[in-house]
C-alpha cells in the first residue's frame, strides 16, 4: 500500500503552552508552529457522535472498582429556583457573545478528548529536552521535588511520554464510565432542551447533561496533568477554565453540570495519582552502580557494550522502566515477552547487518530521506508515542466517536504504547546492545542516535503495538496501519541507528503487546 507523502516539518522548541499545542498537528496540516490553535484547526466540526453509547456507564473500567464508586448527589428539579438561576446564566451569556468567546465554543465542540489530547502532545514536545551538561561533564537530572529547578521536571522523553499518555487516557476512560453511569440515572435534560430560547451553539446532542461530559474530561485531565508537567499548573488551569466556560457559552451545560463533572473527574484522577506515585517510574533514573553493571555483565558473555556516544557521556536514558508498572501485563508476562538474543556482537550475521546499515546512510534515496525525517520524533517533538497518538486522532474524528468511546479508544492505545516501552526497555538494557555507529565509526547517522542500546528497536515496538491497536478500532485501515509501522520501522535502519534485527524483532514485540489489548478491548463492553 502506498502511503501518502506527508510535507517534511522543521521544528522547534515552543515558546509556551499555546505554542506548544500549536505544533502537535504540524505532521498533517503542514502549520508552522507559531500559528494559533484556532487558525490551525477552526475547521473542524463539531463533535456530532454517529452513536450517543447511552450504555457506557455499563462498560468495564480499569482502575474504578465500578461506576458509582465516587458518588454524585442527584442534581435539583428543572423547575427549582437554583437551576432556573443556572439557566438565566447562560442567557445573559449568550445575548452578549463575542468573537473569541465564539471560537473557544467551536474550538472545544470539536470533542474535549481531542482537545485535551492535542494539549498533551504539546506539553510532552516542550519538554522532550535533553539535560545540558554541567561543567565538570557529568549531567543534571530532573527534580519532581523542586520541578522550577534547571532541567525543568519532567524530561519527557519516549518512556516517560508513553506513560503520561497511557495515564491520562486511561483516567479520562474511567471518569467518563463513571459519567455516562450518573447521566442515564439522573436524565437531566440539557439546557436548551429545558429552555427553548437558550441555542445550542455546538452539537444537538441525545444525551442527559448531568454531570457534565466536558467538566469531567477537565476535571480529571487536569488533575493529571498537574502530576505530570506540574511546571504548567496555572497554563492547565487556564485551559480547565476555558474549556467549562464554553459549555456554558454554548448551552451545553449549566453551572451545577459543571461543578458536578469536575468534582467527578478529579476524584477519578485521584486513583490513578495514587497509581503513578507508586509504580517505581520515580527509580527508572537508575544509579551509577546499575549503570556499570550492564557493562560488566555484557562483557562477562563475551560481548561488545552499548556505550553512550555523546559527548561528554551521558547516562543511558531510564535503564530501569522494565521496572514501571505496566496497565495490560504482570511483571512475569513483561519478562515472558522479551524475547531472544540479538545477533552476537562478533558474528558473521551482525557484520553483514551492520555493513547493510552503511549501504543505506552511504547513498539514501530522497524518498529514505522523507521518511527518516517524517519518523524521526526527536528532542523537541511528542515522541514516537505522540506520533501515533496523532495519527489515531485524525482517523478518529473521521469516525463520529462518542466523547467515551474516544476515551476508550486511546486508553486501549496508549496502555499498549506504555506497556510496548516497558517490555522494549527491559530488552535493550538485558542485552545491552551497542549501535550500529559503534562496531563501525564510519557509519554517518541520517537522524539523532538515541541514548540508549540498540535491541531492540523503539520506535518498531512501539509501531507494531500502536498499529495492531489502531486495526482492531479501524478494521478498514489496519493495512495502513501496518504499513505505517513498517515505514517507521525502517526509518530507524535507513537512518542508521539500528540494524534490521532490531526493527524487524521489534515489530514483532510490539503486535505481541498490542494483542493484549485487544484482548481487553473484546471484553470491556464496549463491544
Amino acid at each position: 500500500m502506498k502511503l501518502p507523502k506527508y510535507t517534511s516539518l522543521q521544528r522547534r522548541k515552543p515558546a509556551s503552552l499555546l505554542a506548544a499545542v500549536a505544533c502537535t498537528a504540524m505532521l498533517f496540516t503542514g502549520v508552522a508552529c507559531n500559528k494559533s490553535v484556532s487558525d490551525r484547526t477552526a475547521d473542524l466540526p463539531a463533535l456530532n457522535p454517529s452513536n450517543a453509547d447511552l450504555n457506557a456507564g455499563t462498560w468495564n473500567p480499569i482502575l474504578l472498582p465500578r461506576p458509582d464508586t465516587f458518588a454524585v448527589p442527584a442534581p435539583v428539579a428543572t423547575s427549582n429556583p437554583l437551576y432556573v438561576a443556572d439557566l438565566n446564566e447562560i442567557k445573559g451569556y449568550q445575548a452578549h457573545l463575542n468573537d473569541d468567546q465564539e471560537n473557544k465554543i467551536k474550538y472545544w465542540g470539536a470533542g474535549g478528548v481531542l482537545r485535551w489530547n492535542e494539549i498533551l502532545r504539546g506539553l510532552v514536545a516542550k519538554y522532550n529536552l535533553p539535560p545540558y551538561q554541567n561543567a565538570d561533564g557529568t549531567y543534571p537530572a530532573p527534580n519532581s521535588a523542586n520541578p522550577f529547578a534547571y532541567p525543568l521536571f519532567p524530561f519527557s522523553n519516549p518512556p516517560y511520554a508513553a506513560r503520561a499518555y497511557a495515564y491520562i487516557s486511561a483516567a479520562q476512560y474511567d471518569a467518563l464510565v463513571a459519567c455516562w453511569y450518573y447521566k442515564k440515572l439522573y436524565n437531566r435534560p440539557t439546557p436548551y432542551k429545558v429552555d427553548s430560547t437558550i441555542k445550542a451553539l455546538a452539537t444537538r446532542t441525545t444525551l442527559p447533561s448531568y454531570p457534565s461530559e466536558g467538566a469531567v474530561l477537565a476535571g480529571v485531565t487536569a488533575e493529571m496533568m498537574k502530576l505530570l508537567f506540574p511546571d504548567e499548573i496555572a497554563a492547565i488551569q487556564q485551559k480547565l477554565e476555558e474549556q467549562e466556560l464554553s459549555l456554558i457559552l454554548s448551552g451545553a451545560a449549566t453551572r451545577s453540570d459543571i461543578l458536578a463533572g469536575e468534582t467527578l473527574g478529579r476524584q477519578v484522577a485521584e486513583l490513578f495519582i495514587t497509581r503513578g506515585r507508586a509504580d517505581n517510574a520515580g527509580k527508572a533514573i537508575g544509579t551509577a552502580t546499575d549503570w556499570a553493571g550492564f557493562i560488566t555483565t555484557t562483557q562477562a558473555a563475551g560481548q561488545i557494550p552499548w556505550y553512550s556516544l555523546e559527548v561528554p557521556k551521558r547516562p543511558p536514558m531510564l535503564p530501569l522502566f522494565n521496572k514501571v508498572k505496566s496497565f495490560l501485563l504482570d511483571s512475569a508476562t513483561v519478562v515472558s515477552l522479551r524475547p531472544g538474543p540479538p545477533p552476537l556482537t562478533g558474528s558473521d550475521q551482525m557484520k553483514t547487518e551492520t555493513e547493510e546499515v552503511n549501504s543505506y546512510v552511504k547513498n539514501p534515496s530522497r524518498e529514505n530521506m522523507r521518511i527518516v525525517q517524517f519518523w524521526a520524533d526527536g528532542v523537541g517533538t511528542y515522541t514516537p508515542p505522540g506520533h501515533w497518538n496523532a495519527i489515531a486522532a485524525e482517523d478518529f474524528v473521521k469516525k463520529n466517536f462518542s466523547e467515551v468511546r474516544w476515551a476508550r479508544n486511546l486508553a486501549l492505545l496508549n496502555m499498549a504504547i506504555m506497556d510496548a516501552g516497558i517490555v522494549c526497555w527491559d530488552t535493550k538494557y538485558h542485552y545491552f546492545n551497542p549501535r550500529p555507529t559503534q562496531l563501525d565509526p564510519a557509519i554517518k547517522t541520517l537522524t539523532g542516535i538515541p541514548n540508549f542500546p540498540a535491541y531492540i528497536s523503539g520506535h518498531s515496538t512501539f509501531s507494531g503495538a500502536a498499529s495492531t491497536v489502531l486495526g482492531h478500532i479501524i478494521p478498514e485501515r489496519a493495512g495502513a496501519y501496518d504499513a505505517m509501522a513498517q515505514e517507521a520501522s525502517n526509518s530507524r535502519m535507513w537512518g542508521g541507528i539500528h540494524y534490521r534485527t532490531d526493527c524487524s524483532v521489534g515489530l514483532t514485540v510490539g503486535r505481541n503487546i498490542g494483542n493484549y489489548a485487544i484482548q481487553r478491548a473484546t471484553k470491556d463492553g464496549a463491544e
